[in-house]
């Protein structure tokens, strides 16, 4: 019976010992889930990792590079929070205080990964002391739990204070607690310095205010002081600022505006057509004291009165404009912007025939009568002031300075007329096609005012052969110049009484006779099987030898009684031992005219003339047709007993074969040597020269006599000038657009090209990427369509857009290069940090959600390069706003910090015994007890406090 009467006793308290440790969820506080709902949330991120968090939903902060979050939402007693869970991938957290960006709660207390809960509130911070301790506990249990290391924060009063409380849990044995609050007026005077702000550290862990005296507390000290360069005075920009606003609207050109007060950008090469803001709004300069061990308060009045140039590292950080990363829409002023509005103006310019179809008020598209600004007829004066009549002394370069590439685009040279007529139209009015149309219709007539006064052309060379890879126009006002310039030398070259008689102008000078027209070289003549041409074959170098100085008269009696009939007129000289075959008299080289300059419409002309006859075979000799009869007018005067055959030995030796090499086939330097040696000579004309109804022979039989003095000249200066004026006077809009648009893309980037910089290779490079990219987009209105697609319109509008980003890289270097000139590698470091962070962002169109806009990367500033970036911080003067009782130390060029960061830290050295072996790994001999991060000025002070302790 005993044993009977145990056995119920023992099967009870089983089911009594098993029901004890059930968990009955039910009956679990609001507290309780609200802990057990914090630790499952920890849980899953514990389980996830770093790696799964960031492809699920973490999200990058732009407050600090490598740093993102995850958040949940939990409820408790009606009231809804929100805990976020930040851990970084580049750093951390420990070293690297100063080098980098970092959140907050990683600078305030030296963690990396941490926890943030807090109400869903419009202040988002815990208001009421009894309430932020409650949540603080339900994190650092359910973090107990998980066996977490995270530490976890709470925000607390007032949102401006930026203060937290937090707990961190460091194994069995440790637990760290932390603090933040801030001053943010009335800071006592002690806590300014140095030394009250030590004793403050000390104080923490001082067992009384006496041990401040009697006692030696070393602990470990690193600062970093922050100066800022003085803001731009926002009063003296505007007054700046307004007048080319100004101009800007009315059509001012910006070339006449001359401001009172300089400007930063006065030495480079835009400065004449706009001012530019300057792309750096100022610098940050970083002296930082590494981590050094102090003992006394005396030694931190002692540092206190330091130079920062004697700090152990500098950093330099450039405060840039945030317009690098925004499209323009018309809040930057530059030529990019001007190029879009150009470019409308293209697009609006093929609704019309004229030009003058824009002028009128009445007439032209409806979309131009409300918004389309003429400028005053006072600017319009003055730009074409600047244009035809302020050009004295002007050095015509049009190469120099202008990128190798920039020849590939049809356009005018810069320093042309039509290039800068282009650059005022960007600036004339708002650049609207109504704008252009009168600023044309005015250029056209100074144009003719130069032809009708014989006037030189301004910014336009007056010789040299037309370059035919530039616009049209700008070939057009060359040709025009040359005309002017022909025809004011034919008015001068009627001789006065006394005077000796001139060569026309359309005559060779002697040097240019013995260079061009000695016996010719037939390497460059077709041989018999090929196309039959009259173009001039190459100069004979060593055959012939040079012209005799015996018949340099124009006109000259023969000598012998036989031919004293006959009147030797032109003559340059005689070609060497050349003689006539038919009077074996000498062989004299005649003066001949200069060939016809013309232009790239002209060429065409006379290629359709020429394809209209259905004579492509014989091409080239009508081209030369003409220069060809005056030249054998002009060897018949000079040698009045020629034949047909004297002018081929003269002109084309390789036309003249001899007899006694035509079967071997010898060097041609053989066959000269029988023409000016022996006599007679023997030989023959070529096949081609001998056939029956050869051209040469016809134009031979039908060409007079007549020096180079008496021919009609070859370019018909009068006409040639009239048919240039009357081409730009009836220039259909949607022409004379697309060769603007072309002349201004092209000369703004060589504006642009002349800014000195320092040769920065990666924006060397991106300046040659640009020119490609201009010549392949600008090639569509290159052709000779009327009309342009709309594609083709996007195109130049994203070549726009693509221009403005070069243009504001070429902005920043130039402003770098002026502040540091003489510290090339940090021009160089900083510039290309800047590139590497704004390149890939602009012109992407995102949002600043999207996108980190703001650059903070920081460089370091080597020894010898701290005078010159301490030199941007002047002195300030009385009528800046800045602070005329100085009450932090560590000044520097006058200047007191605009931030002082310390970190104190005191570190407990741990007996192992005392712990045993339950001392987590990494604990065991030092300990980090008390950490103090404080920062402010005179202004505000913020302290962050954190103590380890054993619980």
């Amino acid at each position: 019976m005993a044993s009977t009467s145990k056995m119920p006793s023992t099967s009870e308290d089983d089911l009594e010992e098993e029901f004890e440790h059930f968990d009955d969820f039910t009956l679990a506080s609001s507290w309780e889930r609200f802990i057990s709902e914090i630790e499952a949330v920890c849980r899953k991120w514990l389980a996830d990792g770093t790696k799964n968090l960031l492809k699920k939903d973490a999200i990058c902060l732009n407050i600090s590079e490598g740093l993102y979050k995850v958040k949940a939402d939990l409820k408790y007693e009606m009231k809804s929070y929100c805990m976020e869970y930040y851990f970084g991938t580049l750093n951390d957290g420990k070293g690297k205080d100063w080098s980098c960006v970092l959140h907050d709660l990683q600078l305030f207390f030296g963690v990396n990964e941490f926890l943030v809960i807090a109400p869903q509130s419009a202040s988002g911070v815990v208001l009421d002391g009894p309430e932020a301790s409650k949540l603080l506990s339900a994190v650092a249990i359910a973090l107990s739990n998980c066996s977490s290391l995270w530490p976890a924060f709470v925000p607390v009063h007032d949102p401006s204070r930026k203060a937290y409380i937090g707990i961190q849990n460091m194994g069995t044995l440790f637990t760290r607690r932390f603090e933040a609050d801030r001053i943010g007026s009335q800071v006592p005077v002690k806590l300014m310095h140095l030394e009250g702000l030590y004793e403050l550290f000390v104080s923490k862990f001082a067992f009384s205010n006496e041990d401040l005296s009697t006692h030696l507390f070393e602990v470990s000290f690193k600062m970093k002081l922050t100066y800022c360069t003085l803001p731009y005075d926002e009063d003296d920009d505007d007054d700046v600022q307004e007048p080319e606003a100004g101009s800007t609207e009315s059509g001012g050109s910006p070339k006449s505006n001359h401001h009172n007060k300089s400007q930063w950008d006065d030495d480079c090469p835009w400065s004449e057509w706009y001012s530019s803001e300057d792309p750096v709004r100022g610098f940050e300069l970083i002296a930082v004291w590494s981590e050094k061990a102090f003992e006394s308060s005396l030694d931190m009045a002692e540092l206190e009165n330091a130079s920062p140039l004697e700090a152990d590292d500098w950093l330099i950080f450039p405060c840039l404009s945030e317009t690098l990363t925004e499209d323009s829409d018309g809040k930057r002023i530059g030529f990019a912007s001007q190029l879009r509005l150009l470019v409308d103006a293209l697009e609006m310019s093929m609704e019309a025939k004229f030009i003058e179809d824009f002028v009128s008020e009445h007439s032209g598209p409806e979309t131009l009568k409300s918004s389309a600004v003429i400028p005053p007829p006072t600017v319009l004066d003055r730009v074409l002031k600047d244009l035809f009549h302020e050009v004295e002394g002007l050095q015509l370069g049009f190469s120099d300075g202008d990128h190798k590439n920039s020849r590939t685009i049809k356009g005018a040279p810069l320093e042309s007329l039509f290039g800068q007529f282009c650059l005022h139209a960007l600036w004339f009015g708002d650049c609207n096609i109504r704008a252009i149309a009168v600023f044309w219709i005015e250029f056209v007539r100074e144009v003719r005012w130069c032809w009708e006064e014989s006037q030189p052309v301004p910014r336009m060379p007056s010789n040299c052969v037309i370059d035919l890879s530039t616009c049209l126009i700008n070939q057009k006002l060359h040709m025009l110049s040359i005309c002017i310039n022909k025809k004011r030398q034919q008015e001068q070259e009627s001789p006065k009484c006394g005077e000796q008689k001139k060569f026309p102008s359309h005559v060779k000078e002697e040097t240019q006779v013995k260079r061009c027209l000695s016996p010719r070289d037939g390497k460059t003549q077709t041989s018999s099987g090929e196309r039959e041409s009259l173009s001039r074959p190459d100069v004979v170098k060593d055959s012939v030898g040079h012209i005799s100085n015996s018949g340099h008269s124009d006109t000259v009696k023969l000598g012998d009684a036989k031919h004293s009939a006959c009147i030797r007129r032109g003559s340059a000289g005689v070609v060497g031992s050349m003689m006539l075959l038919k009077s074996q008299q000498n062989m004299h080289a005649p003066f001949t005219q200069e060939p016809p300059v013309m232009t790239e419409d002209m060429h065409e002309e006379r290629l359709q003339a020429v394809e209209a006859l259905g004579d492509s075979f014989s091409f080239s000799a009508q081209l030369e047709k003409d220069i060809l009869s005056s030249d054998m007018s002009a060897f018949k005067a000079a040698n009045p007993d020629a034949v047909f055959e004297d002018f081929i030995r003269w002109h084309s030796p390789r036309d003249w074969e001899n007899n006694d090499n035509m079967d071997s086939g010898a060097s041609h330097d053989n066959a000269i040597k029988g023409l000016t040696v022996e006599w007679p000579p023997r030989g023959k004309l070529s096949e081609r020269m001998s056939e029956f109804g050869n051209s040469w022979r016809k134009i031979w039989n039908e060409a007079p006599p007549l020096p180079a003095s008496e021919q009609k000249p070859l370019l018909d200066p009068n006409r040639e000038g009239e048919k240039v004026l009357h081409y730009l006077e009836t220039l259909r809009p949607c022409q004379l657009l697309e060769q603007m648009v072309c002349t201004a893309f092209r000369a703004a980037a060589d504006t642009l090209n002349r800014t000195t910089f320092g040769g920065l290779k990666q924006l060397t490079t991106k300046i040659g990427q640009l020119n490609l990219t201009m010549a392949a987009t600008l090639r569509c209105l290159q052709t000779s369509n009327l009309s342009i697609d709309t594609e083709d319109i996007q195109d130049l509008k994203r070549l726009c857009a693509i221009f403005e980003h070069v243009e504001k890289l070429i902005t920043l270097a130039a402003s770098f290069y002026i502040k540091f000139m003489n510290a090339p590698r940090l021009l160089e470091s900083i510039f290309n940090d800047c590139y590497n962070f704004y390149a890939p962002r602009m012109g992407t169109g995102s949002t600043a959600s999207e996108v980190k806009k703001d650059f903070e990367k920081k460089q370091k500033v080597g020894r010898r390069e701290r005078e010159i970036a301490a030199s941007m911080l002047t002195t300030p003067t009385a009528n800046q706003s800045w602070r005329k009782v100085l009450s932090m130390g560590n000044l520097l060029n006058g200047h007191e910090p605009t931030l002082r960061e310390i970190i104190f830290t005191k570190h407990g050295h741990l007996s192992e015994n005392y712990y045993g072996g339950h001392a987590p790994r990494g604990y065991q001999h030092e300990l980090e007890t008390y950490r103090m991060y404080i920062s402010g000025t005179s202004n505000y002070l913020s302290v962050a406090l954190a103590v380890a302790s054993c619980d």
